[in-house]
């Protein structure tokens, strides 16, 4: 967990979008000028996670705290990653490019969630007792799922420093982080089948994500 707040601060403070958006030597002072604009993005991206812990503090969880706990860390995890998602076809549709060097960042902070939502799972839930996980994913399908985006996720958070941009080169970097989008299909599928009652969120997602590819499809054959 530190390790990740580590990276996810050092990103912060030294991201540019360099698979599409490389910032030139004499753009730098314009980037220097919206450093704010990071921090304040930093901050509010960890506003979820503090809420959480004084929530937990207070005992303000209800009746099952962990599931509450795991829940809400999924749901957080989800909608990063679609602000993350939604980045590229905002900055595309605005021309407002700036926004495109917090896409990393936002990334990483759905990667941040997820990974808390499967300790979660993992310590909370389960007490790391690993025969009865394993059952878990391989009899609940949604929990498959859910792994299964965990594993697509992961290599992009592994590879969202510069130096593994530029030794995969762009086409690989860019074809890799690709994986995000099925990620999000298995996000909105593994949240919709956990549900017992009431899928308004899940469709929501579904039809956002929906517009995302809308939007994608659109830009490249416009």
């Amino acid at each position: 967990m530190l390790f990740l707040f580590g990276k996810v601060e050092y990103i912060a403070d030294t991201m540019t979008d360099t698979a599409e958006n490389t910032v030139s030597v004499g753009a730098l002072p314009k980037a220097k000028k919206y450093r704010w604009i990071k921090l304040v993005v930093f901050v509010l991206c960890l506003e979820p996670f503090v809420m959480l812990m004084v929530r937990a503090l207070t005992g303000d969880l209800g009746a099952n705290p962990i599931e509450a706990i795991t829940r809400d860390l999924g749901g957080w995890a989800l909608r990063f990653l679609f602000i993350a998602l939604a980045v590229t076809p905002a900055r595309q549709l605005t021309g407002w490019n700036v926004i495109g060097q917090l896409r990393r960042m936002l990334g990483l902070f759905a990667f941040f969630y997820v990974v808390l939502h499967l300790f979660s799972y993992i310590g909370l839930d389960q007490f790391f007792f690993w025969p009865d996980i394993w059952q878990d994913i391989v009899k609940r399908v949604y929990i498959t799922l859910g792994m299964a985006a965990i594993l697509m996720l992961t290599p992009m958070a592994i590879t969202s420093t510069d130096t593994m941009i530029k030794r995969l080169g762009g086409n690989r970097w860019r074809r890799l982080h690709r994986m995000a989008y099925p990620a999000a299909i298995l996000g909105v599928i593994h949240f919709f089948m956990m549900l017992k009652a009431d899928y308004t969120e899940p469709m929501i997602y579904a039809t956002i994500l929906a517009g995302l590819f809308g939007v994608r499809i659109y830009k490249k054959w416009s």
